[in-house]
């Protein structure tokens, strides 16, 4: 409850502030959304509303029986605008966040922050989208956790803008982390003095080309992975990499009525800039070195997205779609680390009046293996009913 007060402080002062300081609008908004549905097949209890390949089960009956019914309130979102005018510009910030838990609150229905970000001119800083992912592919569907081979990772960043508008270009710092699969040799002690470093932020960087049938997208990131071992023995286990990723993405305005969404996504040791990706760091075995009998190295992966948006009516719209990740695994990981994962879904969804919708989904997920042959998929049925709000509150300067 404590936790609860603080955050309604925080808004209220904001607000207040807002008003006092001559504040040029203030915008108020989200949605209360209900997702009911069932799962046809098993996935990780955490994860049991969204579609998630990584949280399949990566052998037989690992989350026990098929079959089971679900409801959540977990995508309702609150979110806070403001525009301030200042002697140098436009402040611009960012507040937002939701109820669907991860981390520690996996499965849980409890506050996450999605944005806190401020922007000022061509500079800004906080936690928003990191340039290297594109929002602008991420169909209109009712699933939360998105197309599983996008790029999708709302980061804390310093950034610059020096081309702002339709066509943009921003670089920015990103906090910089990784995370690594010690494989086989997980239970070995040699590798728990193995600790992880990262002395440099993240740098990526975005292009944003507006034309008249849509836009077309680059983006790049480059970053120092490192991890040192501290053990006094005979292994020397310390090592570096180098991850690195293209993005390439674009929507493109078929029709006034349909749009396509697509990304095609290549790097090494960008896994945890994916949307739904494990390691960014694998274990080769190096046999013939003594001293340095296994490494590890940047994984390489490949991501798709591929969906068409179309509109029937002012009433009634429809996504379908298709998503992929393929990873190139590492042979000192275990035979049942992930390697690839695909994701389908198609809607439709009905807007009786302005400000609410109803939709039904299919959805279905799949799963492979790296070196057992196990494969397996998850079929879903989801039905949502969302209801959208918003305030504006303006002030005019005297």
């Amino acid at each position: 409850m404590r936790h609860h007060f603080l955050i309604t402080c925080f808004l209220i002062s904001a607000f207040v502030q807002a008003q006092d300081e001559g504040n040029k609008s203030m915008e108020i908004y989200g949605f209360i959304m209900t997702d009911v549905g069932y799962n046809f097949n098993q996935i990780q209890s955490d994860w049991y509303d969204v579609v998630r390949p990584t949280k399949l089960p990566a052998f037989k009956d690992q989350y026990g029986p098929d079959g089971s019914y679900y409801a959540s309130v977990r995508q309702t979102r609150l979110g806070f605008k403001n525009y301030f005018d200042t002697g140098i510009g436009e402040l611009k910030t960012h507040f937002e966040f939701e109820l669907f838990g991860t981390g520690v609150d996996a499965g849980q229905t409890t506050f996450r922050l999605r944005h806190a970000y401020a922007e000022l001119g061509k500079f800004g800083a906080g936690q928003t989208w990191s340039p290297f992912m594109d929002i602008g592919v991420f169909p209109n569907s009712l699933e939360y956790w998105g197309p599983t081979g996008m790029v999708f990772f709302r980061n804390i960043q310093i950034r610059y803008m020096p081309i702002q508008g339709d066509t943009r270009l921003t670089i920015a710092l990103e906090r910089p982390g990784a995370s690594a699969d010690q494989g086989d040799y997980a239970n070995r002690v040699e590798l728990q003095g193995v600790k992880a470093r990262f002395p440099l932020p993240d740098l990526s960087a975005e292009y944003h080309h507006a034309t008249k049938w849509g836009y077309i997208e680059l983006a790049g990131i480059v970053r120092k992975i490192e991890w040192k071992d501290q053990n006094n023995d005979q292994y020397d286990l310390s090592g570096d990499a180098v991850g690195w990723g293209l993005n390439l993405s674009t929507n493109i305005n078929f029709s006034k009525n349909d749009v396509f969404r697509g990304q095609v996504v290549y790097g090494e040791g960008i896994q945890n800039y994916m949307n739904d990706a494990p390691v960014d760091i694998g274990i080769e075995n190096n046999f013939g070195n003594l001293v340095t009998p296994v490494k590890g190295v940047a994984l390489p992966l490949v991501g798709v997205v591929a969906f068409l948006d179309h509109t029937w009516s002012d009433k009634f719209s429809t996504a379908i779609g298709y998503s992929m990740i393929d990873i190139d695994n590492s042979d000192g990981q275990t035979d049942d680390a992930f390697k690839k994962g695909q994701y389908v879904l198609g809607n439709l969804l009905y807007t009786p009046v302005k400000n609410c919708m109803v939709g039904v989904e299919f959805q279905w997920g799949n799963r492979e293996n790296f070196n057992d042959g196990w494969s397996t998929s998850i079929n879903k049925i989801q039905f949502s009913f969302r209801y959208n709000f918003s305030q504006s509150f303006y002030k005019r300067n005297q």
